[in-house]
């Protein structure tokens, strides 16, 4: 029985994705654990524990998407609670990691945000990551802590078999993404294409360049996050210019900022394949998206760690 089983396992939420945190819990066969985050009435958060967490290992979901810097003071305080309450260990559940795109000086004076952000975590007190394709996995290296990083692309990769598109190609929408697009494309048994583009500034993106055969085929763009969807509607936009026959786009974190909704709503992108490590609300909902959950990846992670089982053996790629 799931109960025998983790016995000595506590699933917390704080507030960024409580619907993630349940699916997650169904999935295992157990309750979420019993906890309010609210908020005092200057902002100052306030974390209430409702029940013993003395020797357990404690696992809290908490993805630090908008509002960023409020999910991500949930995490800290929620896990100062539960270590100053005697439990085992806190790992925390991130799905989507926030500020993983400050991972490094770009121009001087630069902050590098994401190594501040996992110094932040280490010293809150918690023992371990669990989160999903981070911006560059090399920031795994940032945590003096371990940090087991899930990958979306398989599920991605799966979904897209299914459709039996003929004239393949898989497109890495910048040089950062290219080894995702192999990955992808890989098991697809495909080609694959690069966009290359310039930043002029932050959340601007100008296309360049398309290295690769994209005339007549249908296009998968591939990235690891969709913010203001600049970068993806335009890389569409290239893509149908350069006699593309249909251009389908697929994105692990669903962050839509800003006129993303208007940009991709307007694109010839014909299909948007997202996962669910961010909440994507019913008023951001397009016809165009298509939603897949990543609960039962999380729920098995969970499960592997609690019972020292590897996690390797769960994806096709390394």
């Amino acid at each position: 029985m799931a109960h025998d089983k983790y016995a000595n396992l506590k699933l917390f939420t704080c507030n960024s994705h409580p619907e993630l945190a349940q699916e997650i819990a169904e999935h295992m066969g157990i309750e979420l654990g019993k906890s309010t985050v609210t908020k005092f009435s200057d902002g100052e958060i306030s974390v209430s524990i409702w029940e013993s967490v003395r020797g357990k290992d404690c696992f809290i979901v908490q993805s630090t998407n908008d509002p960023v810097n409020d999910n991500l003071m949930e995490l800290l305080i929620m896990t100062d609670a539960l270590k100053r309450a005697s439990c085992n260990s806190v790992t925390a559940v991130m799905p989507y990691y926030g500020y993983a795109r400050q991972d490094r000086k770009a121009k001087a004076r630069d902050p590098i945000t994401a190594k501040l952000v996992a110094n932040m975590i280490t010293a809150a007190g918690i023992d371990r990551v669990i989160t999903m394709d981070l911006h560059a996995s090399q920031e795994q290296g940032y945590f003096d802590i371990p940090v087991d990083h899930m990958l979306g692309q398989p599920m991605l990769t799966d979904y897209f078999a299914l459709k039996e598109l003929d004239d393949l190609v898989i497109v890495s929408p910048d040089h950062g993404s290219v080894k995702r697009a192999r990955n992808m494309a890989k098991p697809l048994n495909v080609p694959i294409a690069i966009i290359d583009k310039r930043r002029p500034e932050a959340n601007k993106s100008e296309i360049m360049n398309v290295v690769g055969d994209v005339e007549g085929k249908n296009c998968i763009i591939l990235d690891d996050l969709i913010d203001t969807a600049g970068t993806i509607c335009n890389a569409a936009q290239a893509l149908m210019d350069l006699g593309a026959k249909s251009v389908y786009a697929c994105a692990t974190h669903a962050v839509l900022s800003g006129p993303a909704l208007e940009r991709i709503e307007a694109s010839p992108i014909k299909e948007m394949v997202l996962l669910n490590t961010i909440p994507i609300p019913e008023e951001k909902k397009l016809d165009k998206f298509t939603v897949l959950s990543v609960g039962h990846i999380f729920a098995e992670t969970i499960s592997r760690i609690y019972c020292h089982k590897p996690i390797s053996t769960m994806f096709h790629n390394d």
